[in-house]
C-alpha cells in the first residue's frame, strides 16, 4: 500500500515528478481526459437545466480500473493535473471516477516541474476549485450546443462532415473578411523624391527624402506634382538648415505568453501553432538530460501573464551579471493585460543555469530551437535597453524641405542576446549621417523620383491571426492552436506559403453562417462570451445561468433560420467544361481534398475530373502551358504540362517571362513529388497483395 498516489496527465510528466518524491509515493498518468460528452449525440440535457451527460471515454476502461485500484491502495490521492481550467476539469472528472472519500482526494498545482515547486505543492494541497471547473463546463457545453445545433444545417445545405463553432467560425470570418478587403482594394498612386547628397568634407554620401514646403508636410500623388517640384529645385543649392542630435532607447520585449510564443516561433522558426504547442508541452513535462535524468525545462506553456517570480529574477540576475557584466542587467517588471488570467507566470526556463547549448545534444533539433527562443527571450527581458545615438537633419532646396535621419548603436544592451521579430516589413536601420554643420551646403549627386502604389492589407498568417484573435478577445491561450488546426482540417482555409487563404468552401460556409446567425458568428459576441467565462471562473456568475440566458435567444434564432432555409437550395457553380461522357456542362463540387469538377447528371453519369490550374507565363524550357500543383503538404509548385514525356521543367518558383531555368534548382521539388508518387504506388501494391491473401483464405 502506498502512502501517496499522484495522478498527472502524461507519462513524461509522471517520470519527471517521480525523481523529486521519495518514500512510498506512486505517480501515474490519466492520459488526458477520462470523461467527456458523447460524440454520437448532443450530450446536454436541455430539458433538465442543461445538465451535461458525461461518459467514460471509449478505450479508457482498463486505465480507469487501474487508477481505481491504485487509489484504493493509497492513503492520500493528489490530483496534479495542469494548472489551468482544462487541468482543473480533468482533476474534477478524476475525483468523480475514483469515488473516494472527499478527505482522501486533494488537488495540487505547480507552474514548473522542479523539485522545490513539486514539494511545495504537495505540502500545500487544496480543494478542487469548482468555479474554475464550472468555467470549463460552461465553455464545453455552450460550444457543444452551438456546434451540434448549427452543423446539421451545413450538412443539409452544403455537404456532410462540415462543422460550425463559436470560435472557429469567427476565425474563418476574419480570414474571409480580410480576403474580401484584398480583392476590393483599389491601389492609390503616391510618389517619393529621394536626393542622393554628398558631404564634401568627409566625402560621405547619404540619402534625404522629400518632406514638403516651408516646413509643412506635402503628399505627392501624381507625376504632375513631381514635375512641378523638380522644376522648382532644378538649380537649387542644398543647404543644411537644422540639425537635431539625441539618444534613443529600445527596450526588450517581455517574457513569452502562449500567444507571443506562438507568434515568434512562427515568424522566426517557421513552426505551426500546433507544432509549437507540442514541443512546448514536451519541454514543460520533461526531457531526459545527460547526468540529470528527466528535467522539465520550461514553466507551464498556457498562460497570458508576463509576471515573473522573484526567485526567477534573482537567478536571471546571477546569470546575466556573470555572463555579460553588471552593466547589462536591469530588474524589470512587466504589466500584465487587464484581461489576462494571472494565475501563473509567463513562459521562462525553469533553470537559468541550463543554457540551450548545454542541452543541445539531449534535445531534438526543434526542441532545441524552441528552448533557445524561450531562454533568450526571458534573459533579454531582464537586461538593459539598447542605446542609439540619433541625428535628424533638415535640408532646404529653395522653399522645399528634405529630411535625413541616421542612428548609430552605441550600447547593445539586451540586443546582444535577442531581438523580437515582427509581422510587418522591416525597414533597414539607417546608419549614422556624416558630421554636418548648420548652414552648410551639401552637393547633389542625383535626384530620384519614385512612383509607388498603396498595397492591400496582408493576408493573415498563423502568427498574425493569433495576434488578431488575442487583441479582439476571441478565445484564450489554450484555444488558438486547436481552432486554427480545425479550420485547416475542415478545408475552410488553406496555406499558401505561410499565408491563410479562404477556400471556396470556407467562403460558402462563412456566407451561410454570417447571414443567418448574425448574433452568434461575430467578434463582439464571441469576446463577450469569453468575459463571461472569466466571471464564472471568478465565482461572479453561476455557469448554468449563463447558458440559460444564451439558449433562449439562440433557440428562437435557430428555428427562424431552419424555416428560412427550408426551401433554399445552394446551386452548384457551373463551369465552362463539357462532360465528355454525356455532354452536360460540369459543375464545381467540394470533396475531402478540395474543389473538383463533377457531372450534374449524377447518378446516371458519374464522371468527375480534377481542376487543373494553369498560369499565363509559358514554360521557360519548351513554351508549353505551365500547371500549378500542390505537394502533400499543400506547398505549390510549377510544372510543364509535357512533364515527364518531353519536358522536365519543374520549380517551386513561379516562372517569369524571359527568365532562364536552372534544372539543378528543381532537384528537391522532384524528390518531394517523387516520394509522394512512390508512397501512392506502394499503397496500391499493398492493397492488391492483401486482397489476394483474402481471396486465397476464402477459397481454402
Amino acid at each position: 500500500m502506498s502512502d501517496k498516489l499522484i495522478i498527472v496527465e502524461s507519462p513524461a510528466k509522471a517520470n519527471t515528478i517521480k525523481k523529486f518524491l521519495g518514500g512510498n509515493t506512486k505517480v501515474v498518468a490519466s492520459m488526458g481526459h477520462i470523461r467527456d460528452l458523447p460524440k454520437s449525440k448532443l450530450g446536454v440535457d436541455i430539458e433538465h437545466d442543461f445538465e451535461p451527460e458525461y461518459i467514460n471515454i471509449r478505450g479508457k476502461g482498463d486505465l480507469i480500473k487501474s487508477l481505481k485500484a491504485d487509489s484504493k491502495k493509497a492513503k492520500k490521492v493528489y490530483l496534479a493535473t495542469d494548472p489551468d481550467r482544462e487541468g482543473e476539469a480533468i482533476a474534477w472528472h478524476l475525483s468523480k471516477i475514483l469515488e473516494e472519500d472527499k478527505d482522501k482526494i486533494t488537488r495540487v498545482t505547480f507552474n514548473e516541474i522542479t523539485k522545490s515547486a513539486v514539494q511545495k505543492a504537495i505540502k500545500e494541497p487544496r480543494n478542487i476549485d469548482m468555479d474554475t471547473v464550472d468555467a470549463q463546463q460552461a465553455r464545453r457545453v455552450l460550444d457543444r450546443i452551438v456546434g451540434y445545433k448549427i452543423s446539421p444545417l451545413l450538412w443539409k445545405k452544403v455537404k456532410r462532415g462540415l462543422s460550425a463553432g463559436r470560435v472557429q467560425s469567427v476565425a474563418v470570418k476574419l480570414i474571409v473578411d480580410r480576403e474580401n478587403e484584398i480583392e476590393n482594394f483599389i491601389p492609390q498612386e503616391y510618389w517619393n523624391i529621394y536626393a542622393n547628397l554628398k558631404d564634401e568634407k568627409s566625402k560621405k554620401e547619404f540619402e534625404a527624402r522629400f518632406f514638403g514646403k516651408d516646413g509643412k508636410k506635402q503628399e505627392i500623388n501624381s507625376k504632375e506634382q513631381v514635375d512641378e517640384i523638380l522644376k522648382n529645385i532644378k538649380n537649387a543649392k542644398y543647404i543644411v538648415s537644422e540639425i537635431k542630435k539625441g539618444e534613443k532607447k529600445r527596450n526588450p520585449a517581455p517574457p513569452f505568453t502562449t500567444s507571443t510564443m506562438q507568434q515568434e516561433a512562427s515568424r522566426k522558426l517557421g513552426f505551426t501553432l500546433k507544432k509549437t504547442m507540442q514541443l512546448a508541452q514536451t519541454l514543460y513535462e520533461g526531457v531526459k538530460i545527460s547526468d540529470k535524468g528527466t528535467v522539465g525545462l520550461i514553466t507551464y506553456m498556457r498562460t497570458d501573464s508576463t509576471r515573473i517570480s522573484e526567485e526567477a529574477r534573482a537567478a536571471a540576475k546571477t546569470h546575466i551579471v556573470s555572463t555579460y557584466g553588471e552593466e547589462y542587467y536591469e530588474n524589470r517588471y512587466y504589466k500584465t493585460s487587464k484581461d489576462a488570467q494571472d494565475a501563473h507566470e509567463g513562459i521562462r526556463p525553469t533553470y537559468s543555469d541550463i543554457e540551450p547549448e548545454d542541452v543541445k545534444n539531449d534535445l531534438t533539433k526543434d526542441q532545441y530551437k524552441l528552448y533557445k527562443l524561450i531562454y533568450n527571450r526571458f534573459m533579454a527581458s531582464q537586461m538593459k535597453p539598447a542605446v542609439y545615438d540619433t541625428m535628424s537633419v533638415n535640408i532646404k532646396a529653395n522653399d522645399y524641405d528634405f529630411k535625413a535621419n541616421g542612428q548609430n548603436l552605441k550600447f547593445k544592451g539586451f540586443m546582444i542576446l535577442y531581438v523580437e521579430g515582427t509581422d510587418e516589413k522591416e525597414e533597414q536601420e539607417a546608419g549614422m549621417l556624416p558630421e554636418l554643420q548648420e548652414n552648410q551646403e551639401v552637393k547633389l549627386i542625383k535626384i530620384n523620383p519614385k512612383q509607388s502604389f498603396t498595397e492591400p492589407p496582408a493576408r493573415y498568417t498563423e502568427a498574425s491571426l493569433v495576434k488578431a484573435l488575442e487583441e479582439k478577445g476571441i478565445g484564450r491561450p489554450s484555444t488558438y492552436s486547436p481552432t486554427i488546426t480545425t479550420i485547416l482540417e475542415r478545408r475552410y482555409i488553406e496555406k499558401e506559403q505561410k499565408q491563410l487563404v479562404p477556400t471556396e468552401l470556407g467562403k460558402i460556409v462563412n456566407k451561410l453562417l454570417t447571414e443567418n446567425f448574425t448574433d452568434i458568428i461575430n467578434v463582439e459576441f464571441t469576446a463577450k462570451i469569453e468575459n463571461e467565462f472569466d466571471e464564472i471562473a471568478e465565482g461572479k456568475e453561476p455557469w448554468k445561468q449563463m447558458i440559460r440566458e444564451f439558449y433562449g435567444p439562440f433557440e428562437k434564432e435557430l428555428e427562424k433560420v431552419e424555416k428560412d432555409l427550408e426551401h433554399v437550395e445552394l446551386v452548384d457553380e457551373v463551369s465552362d467544361v463539357q462532360c465528355e461522357k454525356c455532354g452536360r456542362m460540369m459543375v464545381y463540387k467540394y470533396g475531402k481534398y478540395g474543389k473538383f469538377l463533377a457531372c450534374p447528371g449524377f447518378p446516371e453519369c458519374r464522371n468527375v475530373k480534377p481542376i487543373i490550374e494553369t498560369i499565363e507565363v509559358p514554360c521557360p524550357k519548351c513554351g508549353a502551358t505551365v500547371q500549378v500543383r500542390k505537394t502533400k503538404r499543400k506547398r505549390k509548385y510549377y510544372i510543364c504540362e509535357n512533364n515527364p514525356e518531353s519536358c522536365d521543367y519543374i520549380s517551386w518558383d513561379k516562372p517569369k517571362l524571359g527568365e532562364k531555368w536552372n534544372p539543378e534548382e528543381a532537384e528537391d521539388v522532384r524528390k518531394e513529388t517523387a516520394k509522394r508518387t512512390k508512397k501512392v504506388a506502394t499503397k496500391k501494391t499493398t492493397k492488391k497483395k492483401s486482397s489476394k491473401k483474402t481471396t486465397t483464405k476464402k477459397s481454402k
